[in-house]
């Protein structure tokens, strides 16, 4: 199999996870691969050694000659770093697919992320594509191949240049642009919800969390624009211990990968609202016991620590 979608890889300072992704996809050898990685820490050595040992591995893919690279001089963090290499990405494409280091897709989550583009690719409401899934198979509505969440998980993702148009990294009038009862609504009318979108989206406005995925998760509620979401999980994260930029603890949820059988059946854009509560309660820790809970690591660790429950904190 030949991947001939376009593919952003976004690294940093990993070399040993980077090695992995490109030996898993020798599988499918994609054919157009741009490669962003960001700048080392400044006066950190250790990180200038590993960010240059990421850099020097483009050389090992050997299968195409559409390699392009974005290589940072100066680290521009989580946040910036991200989304900038997102946007140059979608500079040059109408639209991908998008792994960091960490993530290790299966060989048919290519395949379902294309289908998928060119079946959502003209639908306002279809944000983004997602391989990733959390939720076991007695918490779906339904047992189809894929669902619509109002979360875009980013484990291993894809979308269109005009839909991530949508993405901000300044949402501090989020307020006023979005009510109250638009808030209750995309939270599942769940109090709980609202109560962690509204801190998390307060956090991300005041600059208290270095990340660029809950913007995007902003901008899809405030323009009721749903991720269509594989029902089996078709990658695996690699980025758990000493070298996660939040935490080492690989969490309960994340569930073992397979292949998906291709290809899937259409479904109707609408919210799976009894797999998006148990996201809720078991992803996000919106619950009063989970938001307690950091409460507390909120006190204890103090807002430039923060580790929030999204994928991206988990790496």
């Amino acid at each position: 199999m030949t991947n001939t979608e376009p593919l952003l890889l976004i690294a940093f300072n990993r070399p040993d996870h980077f090695r992995q992704l490109i030996e898993r996809l020798r599988e499918t050898k994609p054919q157009r691969i741009y490669i962003a990685v960001d700048g080392p820490r400044e006066g950190d050595e250790t990180d200038s050694v590993a960010v240059r040992d990421t850099r020097e591995l483009v050389k090992q893919i050997d299968w195409t000659d559409q390699i392009f690279t974005l290589f940072q001089e100066n680290n521009l963090g989580c946040g910036l770093g991200v989304s900038t290499a997102i946007s140059w990405f979608f500079s040059q494409e109408e639209r991908g697919i998008i792994l960091e280091d960490d993530i290790l897709p299966r060989e048919s989550f290519f395949e379902f992320c294309s289908e998928l583009l060119d079946r959502y690719a003209g639908d306002p409401h279809v944000l983004a594509i997602s391989g990733c899934n959390f939720v076991p198979p007695e918490h779906l509505s339904e047992p189809t191949a894929y669902r619509f969440s109002r979360v875009p998980h980013i484990w291993g993702w894809a979308t269109w240049r005009d839909k991530w148009a949508v993405h901000d990294l300044d949402i501090s009038d989020w307020r006023s642009r979005m009510s109250w009862r638009k808030l209750w609504e995309v939270s599942g009318h769940s109090v709980g919800g609202m109560v962690f979108w509204r801190s998390i989206f307060d956090l991300v406005a005041k600059g208290k969390i270095d990340t660029w995925d809950m913007q995007l998760v902003f901008a899809g509620m405030e323009r009721d624009m749903l991720t269509a979401t594989s029902n089996t999980n078709l990658v695996d994260n690699i980025g758990w211990g000493d070298g996660a930029t939040h935490t080492n603890i690989r969490p309960d949820h994340v569930r073992p990968s397979s292949e998906i059988e291709l290809p899937t059946i259409p479904i109707p854009v609408v919210v799976d609202q009894k797999a998006d509560a148990w996201s809720r309660a078991n992803v996000f820790g919106a619950t009063t016991k989970g938001l307690v809970q950091q409460g507390i690591r909120y006190v204890r660790r103090g807002p430039q620590k923060l580790s929030i429950q999204t994928e991206d904190s988990w790496q």
